[in-house]
């Protein structure tokens, strides 16, 4: 396993150096990548948490248990429809706040 050496690295610099500038067909490709990734990740830990097979997610939310799975796996992200009833599925709120610049 390579690290660091808990060297302070520019990770902005190094995203644009493996994957291009923002804006760049490589760079969207990984931005949504990761972004599939971890709304995936927060699904799942909710989903486990809450004590709610993919089965029963899938019942609650009028869809299939492979999709959850891809879902899950990041291999694809929801609608903002769908990650709504996904939610509201396990019990969960989403709350949007406004940024202070």
């Amino acid at each position: 396993m390579k690290t660091n050496n808990h060297a302070i690295v520019d990770y902005s610099a190094q995203l644009d150096k493996t994957f291009g500038k923002p804006g760049t067909p490589q760079r969207n490709k990984f931005d949504e990548d990761a972004y599939n990734f971890y709304t995936g990740l927060l699904l799942l830990e909710a989903r486990k948490e809450a004590k709610v097979t993919q089965a029963e997610l899938a019942t609650r939310t009028h869809t299939s248990k492979s999709y959850i799975s891809r879902v899950e796996n990041g291999l694809i992200n929801p609608s903002a429809g769908m990650f709504y009833r996904l939610i509201h599925a396990l019990g969960l709120r989403l709350e949007i706040t406004k940024a202070i610049a």
